[in-house]
């Protein structure tokens, strides 16, 4: 699979807390009906988190804290990197191309790994999501912060497949080693094997 390199920043610690950009609150706005009018709202209270609709410019894919770190990871250390990334109320929210909410379920359905994700919440169309404060704050209060802040009115986004890759490495990363079974007893690793078949 090809992927395409995003122009997101990397992610900080993955604790750390990031601000939206005049931009990014823009992009993650326009979604909506009447986004000058939530824009207005927002940026009089950008302390407070806010809902908003999933579908056109974005889908979100929610995931357990712990395995969602661990995907965010693998997107940065041995992927194509992430569009941004929250933390909200014990999960973390991976921002993706639209329509990755529809097609994701189905991808993982025929993964070999997919058994080993961990229950995922794929908001599209018709969706809203609650999203953290533009602004540092008393995030905590909330429990949400952004890790990866939208800083751009066009962001990169992950589609359907480089979330699944994600997925797929993070479940692999947590599987147990395989246990290395040998043929010979454990004093006698150097005996020769000798191929028996019959060759025609």
């Amino acid at each position: 699979m090809t992927l395409t390199l995003p122009h997101a920043p990397g992610p900080r610690a993955f604790g750390s807390a990031a601000d939206v950009t005049a931009d990014g609150a823009t992009w993650l706005t326009s979604a909506e009906t009447y986004p000058r009018r939530v824009l207005a709202d927002w940026r009089a209270r950008p302390h407070e988190p806010a809902v908003l609709s999933c579908g056109s410019a974005f889908d979100v894919v929610s995931v357990p804290a712990v395995f969602g770190r661990r995907m965010v990871d693998r997107l940065w250390h041995e992927g194509p990197g992430s569009g941004p990334v929250a933390l909200h109320r014990g999960r973390v929210l991976l921002f993706a191309a639209p329509g990755t909410a529809q097609r994701l379920p189905s991808l993982l359905r025929w993964e070999e790994w997919g058994s080993a994700v961990p229950s995922l919440l794929c908001h599209g169309a018709g969706d809203a999501v609650t999203v953290p404060p533009l602004a540092r704050g008393d995030h905590d209060r909330h429990g949400s912060r952004w890790v990866v802040a939208p800083d751009t009115r066009s962001p990169w986004l992950p589609g359907p497949e480089v979330v699944l890759w994600a997925c797929v490495r993070a479940a692999r990363g947590t599987a147990e080693p395989a246990v290395g079974i040998s043929i010979f007893p454990s004093g006698d690793q150097s005996a020769k094997v000798y191929d028996v078949s019959r060759r025609r």
